[in-house]
């Protein structure tokens, strides 16, 4: 049988092109023109094929000279929200339009030192803030299932690249569930793993005790490739990385489920759960007790509070990490203006999208005199009760299953005059995120529209390797991970 390049796995295309049997510039050949062919789903904000030819001639040189990474060739992209030397990086917004960094991230260099190949830049919300990928000054990324519905954000380019074969595999990165949902909502696999364990440096910041970065692909088995590349120490530069050595995610995939103990937070299947939704989570978690697996009731009780303390950690942190952005050093810069004030407030106002500006007058406003012991440090002080309820759970169950988001992808649009709507669409994913857990998106089945439906596993601090095994002998007995969009 011919090798099908465009549904080859992350491991096929690296062993094929160990061997020798494909060149890496064959392979970035073939993803560029799917990438040309398919730029109405505005997934990219940035490609250049003489720059992504010459890393695969780079990693064919390598091979041939015998001192290969586990990666060799493999085509890759890169969230826009990830600093990169040979492409642009604007993390979706006016303010960095043309912005060229002199240095890698960390996760792009530690997937280059690899030998991954980078394709290009992937589109995702303004400054990663979002759950709809509506919010980028290139305008809306089209989910590829059906092209009038969201992606999901805010790597919602990364979950469309992926969904639509333009890329084996992508980087994104999570604050909120923001790579759990778009890979939800666009029928693909992805994980964020504990805070810490994969280096920020290099990633353009939103709220720095919540960003984390992670892999989006089509299967469990090629995230667990991915996330033994980029996670790691990184203590030199990333004040928040965790001392704790990089380890083989792959290394449990093969085991038994046979007596894990998943747990069903009651508070996540309740009455904001659409039917659709709830028939398909049912349906796996059948599949999971066929597997040898025992549903276990939890209760996580600080559930609804995750919302109200995510929307004042999150915006407090963006309004302090986002002041850098003034028109003084880099970014964008007022044509006209009077004096030092004014070409701050002009700069400020023309760079920023609305999303933006309404998370940094939030933040500015809970971290000020008189509001912040009302406001910051009692969300603080519930953050920390949010991940007591998570210890306390896992004291009955190994890891925790609910959805990921309370219905499938949405019509672009229809939550645009209404971010309180949006907001309330993280309710699942938030808790982990505020507790800083691993927590992953598998594909589950299909509901209202053909739309794809995620489930989400969510485990205890470092048991990335735990949960990739429990997706992945899911994967094994299923195929949703391998249907494709009709067209693609």
């Amino acid at each position: 049988m011919a090798f099908d390049l465009t549904q080859a796995s992350v491991a096929a295309i690296a062993a094929r092109i160990q061997a020798r049997e494909l060149s890496a510039v064959e392979a970035a050949q073939h993803f560029l023109a799917r990438i040309a062919q398919h730029r109405g789903l505005n997934a990219f904000v940035a490609t250049d094929p003489e720059a992504t030819l010459a890393q695969a001639r780079a990693a064919d040189a390598a091979i041939a000279a015998g001192n290969a990474g586990p990666l060799a060739g493999v085509p890759i992209a890169h969230k826009d929200i990830f600093v990169t030397r040979d492409f642009p990086t604007t993390a979706g917004s006016k303010m960095l339009e043309g912005y060229r960094s002199p240095f890698d991230a960390t996760t792009v260099a530690r997937l280059a030192a690899a030998g991954a190949v980078t394709l290009g830049k992937l589109n995702c919300d303004e400054f990663a803030m979002g759950s709809s990928n509506e919010n980028s000054a290139y305008g809306a990324v089209q989910n590829p299932w059906d092209a009038t519905r969201i992606p999901g954000g805010s790597s919602g380019g990364s979950a469309a690249a992926v969904a639509a074969r333009l890329a084996p595999a992508v980087t994104g990165t999570d604050t909120g569930g923001s790579i759990r949902q778009p890979a939800a909502f666009c029928g693909i696999t992805g994980i964020k793993p504990t805070y810490g364990r994969a280096s920020r440096y290099g990633m353009v910041a939103f709220a720095s005790s919540l960003d984390q970065a992670g892999p989006l692909a089509r299967s469990a088995a090629d995230c667990a490739l991915l996330l033994s590349a980029i996670c790691g120490p990184d203590l030199d530069r990333d004040s928040t990385s965790l001392d704790r050595p990089a380890e083989d995610f792959s290394r449990q995939l093969g085991d038994s489920l046979e007596g894990l103990r998943i747990g069903l937070p009651k508070e996540f299947f309740g009455d904001g759960l659409a039917s659709d939704v709830r028939a398909a989570l049912d349906a796996a978690l059948k599949q999971y007790e066929q597997l040898g697996a025992r549903l276990v009731e939890i209760s996580l009780p600080r559930t609804e509070l995750a919302i109200p303390v995510y929307y004042i950690i999150a915006p407090a942190e963006a309004s302090s990490n986002l002041s850098r952005f003034d028109g003084v050093k880099f970014g964008h810069r007022a044509a006209q203006y009077g004096d030092l004030l004014d070409m701050y407030k002009k700069s400020r106002a023309e760079g920023f999208g609305d999303e933006v500006k309404r998370r940094i007058m939030v933040g500015t406003y809970v971290l000020s005199h008189g509001y912040y012991d009302a406001y910051y440090l009692k969300a603080q002080q519930i953050r920390r009760m949010i991940a007591d309820d998570f210890q306390q759970a896992f004291q009955s169950c190994d890891v925790i299953a609910g959805p990921v988001a309370p219905t499938v992808a949405w019509k672009l649009g229809d939550k645009s005059d209404d971010p309180v709507a949006n907001y309330l669409a993280d309710i699942y994913t938030l808790p982990g995120s505020l507790a800083g857990l691993p927590g992953m998106s598998l594909p589950a089945g299909f509901g209202e529209g053909g739309m794809p439906v995620g489930l989400q596993l969510i485990g205890n601090y470092f048991g990335e390797a735990r949960l990739l095994n429990a997706a992945h002998r899911f994967q094994q007995a299923t195929d949703f991970h391998l249907r494709t969009p009709e067209g693609f």
